[in-house]
């Protein structure tokens, strides 16, 4: 993805993180997440970000950090359940993607993460809840 997919890449986040925000009862850093930073992100030389589309419409994307951590992965609330997160966490994965976290709360995620591989290393206290961080088990 490229510097001018970051307004596209900004609306697909905020769809997909606002379900996992309810949960929470809180806005999550994703939702946060300025245009600017968006932008800074996709500039960047030494993050990968992946984006799937259909028709020429974003349907979901992630992020893969220098430091291997698999980030914002996010997916359409339309097209949320059909696979493309499998997908785009199977193209992190073999992007150099190797570890990544998550709330306690997010079952479906932990689900997901654990189906290709990634185990619980470690939990850390968050406002009101628990981050669970992973790593792809060799």
């Amino acid at each position: 993805m490229t510097v001018d997919d970051a307004g596209e890449l900004l609306t697909v986040q905020r769809a997909a993180y606002v379900g996992e925000s309810m949960v929470y009862e809180q806005f999550l850093p994703p939702l946060h997440e300025t245009l600017d930073e968006v932008r800074a992100v996709l500039a960047r030389d030494d993050v990968t970000v992946l984006g799937q589309r259909e028709d020429g419409r974003l349907l979901g994307a992630v992020r893969v950090m220098p430091t291997g951590e698999v980030a914002r992965l996010c997916v359409v609330p339309d097209k949320q359940g059909a696979g493309l997160g499998t997908a785009l966490l199977g193209a992190a994965i073999e992007a150099g993607g190797t570890w990544l976290f998550t709330g306690d709360r997010s079952a479906g995620n932990l689900r997901l993460y654990g189906k290709h591989g990634f185990v619980e290393t470690r939990r850390e206290p968050a406002p009101g809840h628990e981050l669970v961080f992973l790593a792809l088990q060799a």
